[in-house]
């Protein structure tokens, strides 16, 4: 079964493909095409968020691609900073109809604090947000709720004062930059950890020791890099407007063999020169 058919379960039961395409720093006037092509080249899970202001194409893509809504997962995000509860339901009922689609398979949190105070979580605001998501999900107008940018700090405060755990952490995640910590804590709490940056924003590429394992393996660097964070358990977003590397980064129907992999986990983690990406 070709990869982009693949899922993971999330700890209530819902299936999320494996893979997602990604729609950062894509504007709205170039994500109508580019998801349509994601779509065409097999993706059903596209992720979204209103920071990226492209909601509205993304979904206008979505509604005219012909393929069935029930088997496209579509994720979008709350935008930072959370504001609280009837903030958090506005914000929902806004976005939802921005994108034209009856109900969001995932909705996220989409960091812990405000863009430009990284590191001065907004706890308060948070927890509120998230009891405005639990009541989205009970009314099943959203099938999964997560976060994303969290820590494991972050996290504990939201399990302690709530009803449901996450079901998914979506944080920059690549070869070099594994996160060790907040991967350990959702892996004990039934987390799916979601990778964006799976390629490092590039700089994957300038890296020698990668192009060799990609040779070895007959396989592109983009590739190994996405293969990786796979046989990690993680869900990378891979990213692209050109639709053949969409083509190419969904062809990951391959392993990574052990001694390669010890090599990618030996990379220098947390603050090597591609932990600054």
């Amino acid at each position: 079964m070709n990869v982009l058919s693949q899922v993971y379960t999330l700890h209530n039961g819902v299936e999320i493909p494996k893979v997602a395409f990604g729609t950062w720093q894509i504007t709205n006037e170039e994500a109508y095409q580019a998801v349509a092509d994601a779509l065409s080249a097999g993706y059903r899970h596209i992720d979204t968020a209103k920071s990226y202001h492209n909601e509205e194409a993304v979904g206008r893509a979505i509604r005219d691609s012909g393929t069935p809504r029930d088997e496209i997962f579509v994720t979008t995000k709350l935008r930072a900073p959370a504001l609280g509860y009837e903030e958090t339901l506005k914000a929902f009922e806004e976005q939802r109809l921005a994108l034209g689609l009856e109900y969001i398979d995932m909705y996220l949190i989409h960091a812990p604090w405000a863009w430009g105070d990284r590191g001065n979580p907004c706890t308060q605001a948070n927890i509120q947000a998230w009891k405005a998501m639990e009541s989205l999900y009970h009314a099943k107008k959203v099938r999964a709720i997560g976060v994303s940018n969290f820590l494991p700090s972050d996290l504990q405060a939201l399990i302690v004062a709530c009803e449901i755990v996450p079901m998914v952490d979506q944080v920059r995640y690549f070869v070099g930059y594994t996160q060790r910590d907040t991967v350990a804590f959702c892996k004990e709490h039934g987390i799916l950890i979601e990778a964006y940056s799976p390629l490092a924003t590039g700089k994957v590429f300038i890296e020698g020791l990668f192009q060799e394992i990609a040779d070895r393996n007959h396989v592109t660097v983009a590739q190994l890099c996405l293969r990786y964070c796979l046989q990690k358990g993680v869900l990378p977003l891979p990213k692209t407007k050109t639709k053949s590397r969409m083509v190419e980064n969904g062809q990951l129907d391959f392993m990574i063999p052990e001694q390669d992999m010890a090599l990618l986990d030996g990379i220098i983690d947390e603050g090597s020169r591609l932990g600054e990406a």
